[in-house]
């Protein structure tokens, strides 16, 4: 691989900042006028519906006026644009789709996909923008390959703490040769420090908790929205359960051995013991246990399946319940993407690397398998709390190399 080459500023851009309110975006917006860029600020507005959120006022009120006093402090032009409309059905209707369908989704990565990334991007560059700036922990440089084809590489963020390399696990080579990520090389305090020294506003600000530009949303009620609430049974499967003393089959290949690591157990009521109540099996997770208001029990209990169909919630009790866990996964072909698609697997090969099935969890060794109807990861280590809908993510040391929706 030809050494990778770090920015050099030859000439200066016109650089699109999506500020957010946040000190992350505000010094990243900084951080570019220093190195010379022509820098535009924008602000945007994905949401309108404040009576989800959990402040008592709509939060991108006061996100949009931190923004604003952040460009005016800088010096850069600064706008608004309204995204609510298109937030709404790219994001929000998806996500209670899959909800509904009993799945867990991300809406942040696909916030970055579909949004920053998309329509966001393409805004910025009807502005004349040669780059567009986001606030994420992560890194992109680029080599070229012997073609002289430029290659872009997605790098975590040097903050370990912060990395946020795993929401941008959609993103696409075109889109990352527009994109920049100012502050993946700094740790977080670095960035709140350059923040105070220049007196930002959002300098001491709390990070956002909520979804994706929200704000603080309690998911349920958000969900309460549009899906209704419908009691349905708690049912606790038992550590000696006969579904857990499954030996694998005979299986005369790799492909065989992978599909029944990835299986899911399917429980019936019979197998266990009702224990409780639930309002909505659509509000809950695979590895959730707050919110149940399951007690005598030693440890907590965790949800290891859902039953959409007959609303059922199943859970066993403590962090190493054999349910919770499984040595594989498998992805549809149509939800695998390539970062690198220049190393995309062809049909019957395998490739080692480190993935993780959620934010913040630390990388798992794995091995990808690509066969000609399905795309499998196999763990080292069995996982805890796989959930279809999310995303698993991949790299090569430090790089993400693609990702894809669980199934």
């Amino acid at each position: 691989r030809t050494p990778v080459k770090s920015f050099v500023k030859l000439n200066t851009m016109k650089v699109v900042v999506g500020l957010s309110g946040g000190v992350d975006s505000s010094v990243t917006a900084y951080l570019l006028q220093q190195q010379g860029h022509e820098v535009v600020a924008l602000f945007m507005r994905n949401w309108n519906d404040a009576s989800v959120t959990l402040e008592d006022e709509c939060p991108w009120i006061e996100d949009s006026n931190d923004a604003l006093m952040v460009a005016q402090k800088l010096g850069i032009p600064f706008q608004v644009i309204d995204m609510s409309e298109l937030y709404k059905e790219r994001i929000v209707d998806y996500m209670f789709d899959e909800y509904q369908k009993g799945r867990t989704p991300n809406p942040d990565v696909l916030c970055n996909r579909e949004v920053k990334f998309d329509v966001f991007m393409k805004t910025a560059m009807s502005l004349g923008a040669d780059k567009v700036a986001t606030g994420h922990y992560a890194r992109v440089t680029s080599t070229f390959d012997e073609n002289g084809k430029e290659i872009f590489h997605l790098l975590a963020g040097k903050d370990n703490n912060k990395d946020q390399s795993y929401f941008l696990c959609q993103l696409s080579q075109d889109q990352l040769s527009k994109a920049l990520f100012p502050i993946g090389e700094l740790t977080k305090p670095q960035v709140r420090e350059i923040a105070k020294e220049i007196d930002l506003v959002t300098a001491d600000k709390k990070d956002s908790q909520g979804l994706c530009f929200i704000g603080k949303v309690s998911l349920p009620q958000f969900l309460q929205q549009q899906l209704v609430p419908k009691e349905g049974e708690i049912v606790e499967i038992f550590r000696d359960s006969p579904l857990f003393a499954q030996e694998m089959p005979q299986v005369s290949s790799k492909k065989e051995e992978l599909e029944f690591l990835s299986q899911k157990i399917k429980y019936k009521k019979a197998d266990g013991k009702v224990i409780g109540k639930h309002q909505g099996a659509q509000f809950f997770t695979i590895g959730q246990s707050k919110g149940l208001g399951i007690g005598g029990h030693k440890e907590s209990c965790f949800i290891i399946s859902r039953d959409m169909e007959n609303n059922i919630l199943f859970v066993g009790e403590g962090h190493s319940f054999p349910g919770l866990y499984r040595k594989a996964l498998k992805i549809d072909n149509a939800e695998v993407h390539w970062v690198r698609e220049d190393l995309a697997l062809k049909n019957g090969e395998s490739m080692e690397i480190l993935a993780r099935i959620r934010y913040r969890q630390p990388l798992q060794k794995a091995t990808l398998y690509q066969f000609e109807d399905a795309f499998y990861i196999e763990f080292e280590e069995a996982q805890s709390a796989i959930a279809e809908g999310q995303f698993a993510s991949w790299y090569a040391d430090e790089e993400l190399l693609g990702s894809g929706v669980i199934s």
